[in-house]
């Protein structure tokens, strides 16, 4: 059968493909060849700069055009010719000389790939285009989905809330302060995130620049390959092997494992809050919960969200673990790992856009969250004893937790009914009265 969405073996290149097809620019086989045309012609350029050779008006014309329009076509003619080759990147630098051929400067045919070895195309062609997808795709995915998240926080900043923990009731807090509690740990990682620097390795077969300078040996090559990365947007590593160390790579996917992390909290949090009825969610005509339970409304975007993250950490793991570890000077293991960096990150954005889905379901149930503080009365005790503690009142805990613990039902009236027995005068047990589970609610940081 034809490759089709129908026919894939991967999720993120069948049923999810509409959602995440754009990172085929950066991720696809397509990709990588379009990023290596990328460095192969900036690096020719900046050869010229430097005066090894010279490109007529009409060559600089030509390769401008092939970086600006580089698309499928030009892909399948690299293909073709690494067909030949069994090579990628050597097919991408015979591609070049066909080019040159093309607008009539054959004469810089040989400064193509000049010095290099496949992993200073691989190893800066790679990093480019993840830094690329971070900064126009995943980086804005996230921020859009922490905005989100803030302004649901300040529309429900008001709404008390009874918490839980243990699974246990516990004192009251806000909906709104919650929100931000996730909202603040995803900034705090972002933070760590965008200081993680984007590296590449540039210095030939094994990083000494052997072959150019034994070619230019007056030249500082070390000082060519810091200003050739730097104009194309990366730091230069000065010392490595035959590959970049991937460190920083691993760093950037540690920091995005635990942002999605924080996030499968988040999902499990607002998935147990739609099962305790606290919200709920709005239905579209046409969509079916359940095959067999008409009535069903399934939390199916959190439950989505939730999958993905943890297909997506998974394989985070995997790379950061293995990537920066390569025999002496190097193994190729490396190489088959780098091209499924993608997968991850797939799975990474369809689960932003599911919670994103989820959120603009979601109904807050005012009814059933007033009335479970209502009926957990009990958790004003900690109110009370502390209140009873700054009026040096006997053993006030103890008090309390005789009166609480472990009684099926601790309403209003017994609450009112044991401070009418406290041996204190009529402004604190009016003081005490006016403690409910609604206004029990204690203060933050505005937001």
């Amino acid at each position: 059968m034809e490759l089709s969405a129908l026919t894939a073996i991967s999720a993120i290149d069948g049923r999810y493909r509409k959602q995440v097809q754009q990172l085929d620019e950066y991720f696809s086989e397509y990709g990588l060849m379009k990023y290596r045309v990328l460095i192969e012609i900036e690096y020719l350029l900046m050869l010229e700069k430097k005066k090894f050779l010279k490109l007529s008006a009409q060559a600089h014309k030509h390769l401008k055009n092939l970086l600006e329009n580089f698309g499928p076509e030009e892909a399948q003619q690299i293909k073709q010719i690494e067909k030949t080759t069994n090579h990628d990147v050597k097919a991408v630098e015979y591609f070049l000389k066909n080019e040159l051929d093309k607008c009539g400067a054959a004469n810089a045919k040989e400064w193509v790939h000049f010095g290099l070895t496949s992993q200073d195309v691989n190893n800066t062609a790679i990093p480019l285009s993840w830094k690329h997808a971070i900064e126009y795709e995943y980086l804005p995915a996230l921020l859009n989905l922490n905005t989100e998240l803030k302004l649901l926080a300040k529309e429900w900043a008001t709404i008390p809330l009874l918490a839980h923990t243990h699974g246990q009731p516990a004192s009251p807090t806000q909906l709104g302060k919650e929100l931000m509690v996730f909202v603040e740990r995803i900034q705090n990682q972002i933070e760590q995130f965008i200081c993680i620097p984007f590296t590449g390795k540039f210095g030939g077969a094994t990083g000494n620049f052997n072959a150019h300078h034994i070619a230019f040996p007056k030249t500082d090559w070390i000082k060519f390959g810091n200003e050739f990365l730097s104009n194309i947007g990366l730091n230069r590593q000065q010392f490595t092997t035959q590959i970049e160390h991937f460190d920083n790579l691993a760093a950037h996917f540690d920091c995005m494992r635990r942002i999605n992390t924080i996030l499968i909290d988040f999902c499990r949090d607002v998935w147990t809050y739609i099962s305790m009825e606290y919200f709920k969610q709005k239905t579209k005509k046409g969509e079916v919960g359940s095959s067999a339970m008409p009535h069903k409304v399934n939390p199916i975007d959190f439950e989505n969200a939730e999958g993905n993250l943890g297909m997506a950490n998974a394989m985070f793991e995997h790379l950061s673990s293995k990537l920066p570890i390569s025999r002496l000077q190097r193994d190729l293991t490396d190489s088959t790992v780098l091209r499924n960096i993608g997968v991850p990150f797939a799975h990474t954005i369809i689960a932003f856009r599911s919670i994103e889905k989820g959120l603009g379901k979601l109904i807050v149930n005012d009814s059933a969250i007033h009335n479970d503080l209502e009926n957990n009365w009990a958790v004003v005790a900690e109110a009370i004893q502390t209140v009873l503690r700054r009026e040096k009142y006997p053993n006030p805990y103890e008090a309390l937790k005789e009166l609480t613990r472990g009684k099926d039902k601790i309403d209003k009236k017994a609450i009112h009914k044991f401070i009418d027995t406290l041996k204190v005068n009529t402004t604190l047990k009016k003081e005490l009265k006016q403690i409910t589970p609604h206004n029990y609610i204690g203060v933050h940081p505005k937001y």
